[in-house]
């Protein structure tokens, strides 16, 4: 059978220089659900992603820029009415007008409606597809934004309309935080994934080998789609300000292991993005480096392979965001040593001048931490729903506020520990009178400020276990202070590696080279 090109495919009007008629479906379009439908019908893996990631792209930059698709209700009869079909019509169809248009009160409500049905079928019913994982992914991660919007547009009541404060009240359980966190819990565990990744290690299973895919006729759907819940739950548990709850979420997935969270782009970051920040705000900073790092190298390596990708904006984005958290992270615990040479040089050209002065603990330094940390951290949410009865105010920005507060007031109780550093590097042994005396504080003080060091530099890692974060760490014995600095291991195989690469890519430069 040929492949659908969207680019060949018939005319037929719908573009956005003319009025927009939900009920009319230019040929294009008819085209395009006939194919799709058919060969998820198939279980075409490979022909659905061709048409999920470029036919449904070419064919809204043509023809639907500024208006909406063409409604299922007007597509069903191409598609012999199939219900999922249009439940996943549907899903596509918000996701158009949440990113190219701005959607209504009750689009946002019917929405929510669509994934409710949706997700009602996938756990209750019997799903006989194959879906490509992007498209599990973006479902996934389309589900969680919408409902971070919908949270920050209930918070704005000041410029509400009746209307629309009449729908917040007859619509008060849409995308309500309950709700949202029990369809991606109930996704977890019925898709039984994590005893699935258990049986992996034990190797029972194969499910990394396959990227999810059932090979033996069976669906991928439900088992995607809870893997991929894991990740969502850790991003609702960020947007809400529990980090340890979210990292609980994620645990069954071995991020330090490449994985099925690796082979779709989108999913690689927001994954790594959320555990780093949430490794940051409980003080796991060698945690949090170390990943920043690794993702951070990838995205150097290959993100000229996502250029024509629809996430490529959004890729870049979250690029510049990590390497704010990363400077973040380096200057409250300077372990530069956790850092690849090329993710440290772009890092200084980046941040420089603003890790020096947050080094400094001064107040132009506090200025640079909450201006780093309001760029880069998520778009923090209020679940409860507002009350309406009361003189309209806007309130979207208080969670975020809340923990801005609670990040500085964390940075200031930092604020002696660089210079304790600073000594302690210097001396191998110094009494606490001479180190009081340098510090400028009297002893029962400085003993607090080690209190203080220890305790800041020390976090408890996902096992319950007390683990050090200091790249300088200390004992006292009679009064005086036994420094114990952490030697840095000489890797000599990532030297040659990377000698070894860039010889390969001067090799492969030099063959395209042509003398005549």
């Amino acid at each position: 059978m040929a492949a659908y090109d969207a680019d060949s495919a018939g005319g037929g009007g719908g573009g956005g220089d003319l009025a927009y008629d939900p009920n009319f479906v230019p040929d294009s379009v008819k085209t395009f659900v006939v194919h799709l439908y058919r060969y998820i019908r198939e279980k075409n893996v490979y022909e659905i992603n061709q048409m999920y990631e470029g036919s449904f792209n070419r064919l809204t930059d043509r023809m639907f820029r500024e208006a909406p698709w063409p409604t299922a209700e007007a597509i069903a009869p191409y598609v012999d009415g199939d219900h999922v079909f249009c439940l996943l019509y549907r899903e596509m169809w918000y996701r158009h007008v949440y990113a190219r248009l701005m959607p209504t009160a009750k689009q946002r409500v019917e929405s929510w409606d669509n994934y409710c049905s949706l997700f009602g079928v996938v756990l209750h019913g019997v799903v006989n597809m194959q879906l490509p994982n992007q498209w599990l992914w973006d479902m996934v991660d389309e589900f969680v934004y919408q409902f971070q919007s919908y949270c920050q547009y209930r918070a704005k009541l000041k410029n509400k309309t009746e209307e629309e404060l009449q729908l917040l009240r007859q619509y008060d359980q849409a995308w309500n935080v309950y709700g949202v966190l029990n369809y991606l819990q109930a996704l977890v565990e019925k898709s039984n994934i994590i005893q699935i990744l258990e049986r992996e290690k034990e190797g029972l299973e194969q499910f990394t080998a396959t990227d999810g895919y059932d090979y033996q006729g069976g669906s991928n759907v439900l088992k995607m789609l809870g893997y991929y819940s894991m990740i969502g739950l850790l991003r609702v548990h960020c947007l809400l300000g529990d980090y340890r709850t979210g990292l609980k979420c994620l645990a069954p997935i071995d991020i330090s292991q490449q994985g099925v969270y690796t082979t779709v782009i989108g999913s690689h970051i927001a994954t790594i993005y959320h555990y780093g920040f949430a490794n940051l705000m409980l003080r796991r900073y060698t945690d949090c480096i170390k990943e920043f790092n690794k993702i951070l190298l990838y995205i150097l390596k290959y993100k000229h392979f996502h250029q024509k990708s629809p996430q490529y904006d959004q890729i870049l984005k979250k690029n510049e965001q990590m390497y704010a958290l990363l400077a973040i992270s380096l200057s409250l615990c300077p372990q530069h040593k956790l850092l690849d040479e090329n993710v440290a040089s772009q890092l200084k050209e980046k941040y420089s001048d603003k890790m020096g002065k947050m080094g400094r603990y001064d107040e132009e330094g506090y200025g640079v931490y909450d201006e780093l940390f309001s760029y880069a951290c998520p778009k923090f949410i209020q679940p409860s729903p507002p009350v309406l009865d009361e003189p309209l105010t806007n309130y979207n920005q208080d969670a975020y506020r809340l923990q801005l507060k609670l990040f500085l007031y964390e940075v200031k109780q930092q604020q002696l520990l660089s210079g304790v550093r600073s000594f302690l590097k210097i001396y191998s042994t110094i009494t606490i009178a001479k180190l009081a005396q340098f510090l400028e504080v009297d002893e029962s003080t400085l003993r607090s400020i080690l209190m203080t060091y220890k305790h800041k530099m020390h976090s408890v890692d996902t096992d319950g276990k007390i683990v050090s974060n200091a790249d300088v760490d200390f004992y006292i014995d009679d009064d005086i202070v036994h420094v114990v600095e952490a030697k840095p291991v000489k890797r000599h195989g990532d030297y040659f590696l990377r000698q070894i690469l860039k010889l390969e890519e001067m090799i492969t430069e030099l063959d395209k080279v042509q003398f005549d």
